[in-house]
């Protein structure tokens, strides 16, 4: 069985920086798209910023400029260096990834627990 487990989430005064780190665990054949996002109690899950196999970024308009996604494929791990935060952007952050366990099965999209991310004005 496939879990994402996230790390680096904490309490960072507003202006700081943080580094979240997302790797897989288990039997990894491939993976495609890979991406953040981040919810707050009440509201919906939002999406922070996404990557492709082949390093295509995209980004929430809220985080263009200060936040930086990226992943080594050789680790399969992902990453989100978000810089300049703000207290607004308090919230659990949660990784996603399209996982497929062995050549011609489909993609399974699987999430990781969440780390807590809190920034303090």
């Amino acid at each position: 069985q496939v879990q994402l487990v996230e790390s680096g989430g904490g309490l960072v005064q507003a202006g700081g920086s943080l580094r979240l780190s997302c790797a897989p665990s288990g039997s990894i054949f491939e993976i495609n798209g890979m991406g953040w996002y981040r919810q707050v109690p009440g509201k919906q899950r939002e999406l922070v910023a996404a990557i492709t196999s082949g390093g295509y970024t995209s980004y929430a308009d809220s985080v263009k400029g200060r936040f930086t996604i990226s992943r080594d494929n050789a680790k399969n791990t992902l990453y989100l260096q978000m810089n300049s935060l703000k207290p607004e952007e308090t919230a659990v952050y949660y990784c996603n990834a399209g996982i497929r366990q062995q050549f011609g099965v489909p993609f399974i999209s699987y999430w990781g627990q969440g780390t807590q991310v809190t920034v303090s004005s």
